[in-house]
């Protein structure tokens, strides 16, 4: 453990001095945030009959619903993302000369593949677990509807990706319309959201609202092309955009329409899946409230210690987002099987179960560090998309919607499949992986290169 920290301390002291820590402290904090609401609010529990009972907190106590404000920050990662990925185009097109005329088609092809590759390589070993148990569970016999419920609970982060894998690819679009329009680009993402709410719930229009994933994250990413620019430099511009934000987000759950949930919970709609104005108004408050604190957060980071963390974490942060289930799922699976559903007789939103969190957040961290331990080092571990050719356009566009499609799927039908004689959908797991393939990277991609070179050396 210290050779680990001594690592983050040495790469922490390499920063340059004009890096904004704030932003590398905001996306640890957004993922974290994220992974402690699902396992604070995620419960399993015995019913008087001794039957494990799935249940939730928000189910539960409708108190807990406005704790959902604070947890769900996708937004932020969103925010973060913007500023990051305007970075890293910049970069880009600097070094290629793409602004004096050069290719930047090709530049942008090859920046994408890279993006995309940073994103879904610490994914595949999470998919292909699931992928694996799923089949070997359904062989030896157990229930698919209890297949189901652990594949659905530990893979629904990865819908995330698909989301952001998509919003980065609007990356180029999205900025030249930022720096030639201005706050127009981010402006015109509210009627839109408006629109798209008002015909899906005063009209009924079916799959409409799921456009939202697209115009909700892409207008919050549209403010961080504005932080970067110093746009909100003046923390009273921020303050306002906090008390603007909150302030509709108050009228229209409180006093309007939407619940009060950020997330999904019983009683009501959804307001993040997919994405409502109520979640665009959080996430403009959101934005706000965290740059107003970019001063403070600054200064904070200045101590090595808290930079330090900062830069551990982030080295291990799609790890951790990505397995945090699994750890949940498999603590559960021991203590029911293993242990008799010790510990598990409390129901969600009692004294009892409160006072019992600290322990089950140490327990499920325990459970977790291992998975951190064997697979992060998937996010360290980059190759360049380009061996000596550029990926073909038509195979980066095919990859990235194969690999969104294959990911949103995973999330909202899941792989384990109720009839088929192998237990998962098969198409639905071979869509990232073909995806990569075709942008050049992936677990099929180097198992079809190392036959071609097998097959080249032969010769």
């Amino acid at each position: 453990m210290l050779r680990v920290w001594d690592k983050a301390r040495e790469m922490a002291q390499m920063a340059p001095p004009e890096r904004n820590r704030w932003v590398d402290f905001l996306r640890a904090l957004s993922i974290m945030a994220v992974v402690f609401g699902h396992w604070l609010m995620a419960g399993l529990y015995l019913n008087e009959a001794g039957e494990l009972q799935r249940g939730d907190l928000l189910s539960v106590s409708e108190w807990a619903h406005w704790l959902t404000w604070a947890f769900q920050v996708m937004p932020v990662f969103f925010l973060v993302g913007g500023y990051s990925n305007s970075v890293s185009w910049d970069a880009t097109l600097r070094k290629a000369g793409a602004d004096d005329g050069g290719d930047r088609v090709g530049k942008y092809r090859d920046w994408l593949a890279s993006r995309v590759q940073r994103l879904i390589a610490p994914t595949f070993p999470v998919l292909l677990l699931w992928a694996v148990l799923a089949v070997v569970l359904t062989q030896v016999g157990l229930p698919r509807d209890q297949i189901r419920m652990a594949t659905e609970a530990a893979l629904i982060p990865v819908w995330f990706l698909a989301v952001y894998l998509l919003v980065t690819a609007a990356t180029p679009l999205a900025y030249t319309a930022w720096k030639r329009f201005g706050w127009l680009s981010f402006a015109w993402y509210v009627p839109v959201a408006m629109l798209v709410d008002w015909l899906t719930f005063a009209h009924g229009v079916p799959y409409l609202n799921f456009t939202n994933f697209l115009w909700v994250f892409l207008a919050i990413h549209q403010l961080g092309f504005a932080w970067r620019d110093g746009r909100f430099d003046n923390r009273w511009i921020a303050t306002a955009w906090f008390a603007v934000g909150a302030t509709v987000l108050v009228s229209i759950t409180v006093y309007g329409f939407y619940p009060v949930s950020m997330v999904s919970a019983p009683g009501g709609f959804s307001n993040s899946l997919p994405p409502t104005l109520a979640l665009f108004a959080l996430g403009v408050a959101q934005s706000g409230l965290v740059l107003s604190l970019e001063p403070l957060g600054r200064r904070m980071l200045e101590n090595m210690k808290i930079w330090t963390a900062t830069v551990l974490m982030n080295g291990m942060i799609m790890t951790v987002y990505l397995w945090h289930l699994t750890a949940f799922v498999l603590v559960m699976t021991v203590v029911w099987l293993g242990l008799g559903g010790m510990g598990l007789d409390s129901v969600p939103g009692s004294a009892e179960w409160w006072i019992s969190r600290p322990m089950w957040l140490a327990i499920y961290i325990l459970a977790l560090l291992p998975m951190i331990a064997i697979f992060a080092k998937h996010e360290r571990t980059f190759r360049p998309i380009r061996e000596g050719r550029t990926v073909p356009k038509a195979r980066v566009v095919a990859g990235v919607l194969l690999i969104c499609v294959g990911l949103a799927a995973t999330a909202g039908v899941t792989i384990a499949s109720p009839d088929s004689l192998s237990g998962i959908r098969i198409t639905v797991v071979a869509a990232p992986f073909v995806g990569a393939a075709l942008l050049g990277f992936g677990p099929i991609y180097d198992f079809i290169a190392k036959r071609r070179a097998r097959r080249e050396g032969a010769t």
